[in-house]
């Protein structure tokens, strides 16, 4: 037996998109992802609604597997790629601290003149 047609179609675009949204992870394009991102949750709300009153039959399961793997392991990949832009941003926000905290203190210490003392505590 074959995959009903549109079953076929709605889960050959998800996979378009799961494929190009780890691109554009790969690629640093985080805007694109985002706009992405959209089309492939509209994809995946489609197939809910075409299986929602009939569930996908026994023998499409078995020929749509790989598609599945494939969809799933793309968003292994993905998520690892995001967790890696988060933890980037995270290092980046730290940085930002401590130059923050670096310019607070050499802006306290702005205009204030230090005169070397002798011994004795005079000049």
């Amino acid at each position: 037996m074959k995959i009903p047609p549109n079953l076929l179609a709605i889960y050959q675009e998800i996979l378009t998109h799961s494929q190009s949204m780890l691109r554009l992870a790969g690629e640093g394009q985080w805007d694109e992802l985002i706009d992405m991102e959209v089309n492939y949750l509209s994809a995946v709300e489609k197939l809910a609604k075409a299986t929602q009153n009939e569930p996908v039959p026994t023998h499409a399961q078995e020929q749509l597997r790989p598609v599945l793997r494939h969809i799933l392991d793309n968003e292994a990949e993905l998520k690892k790629l995001l967790k890696y832009r988060q933890d980037e941003i995270a290092g980046l926000i730290q940085q930002a601290g401590r130059q923050k905290s670096v310019n607070s203190a050499y802006t306290k210490g702005a205009g204030v003149v230090l005169f070397p003392t002798g011994a004795n505590g005079y000049s």
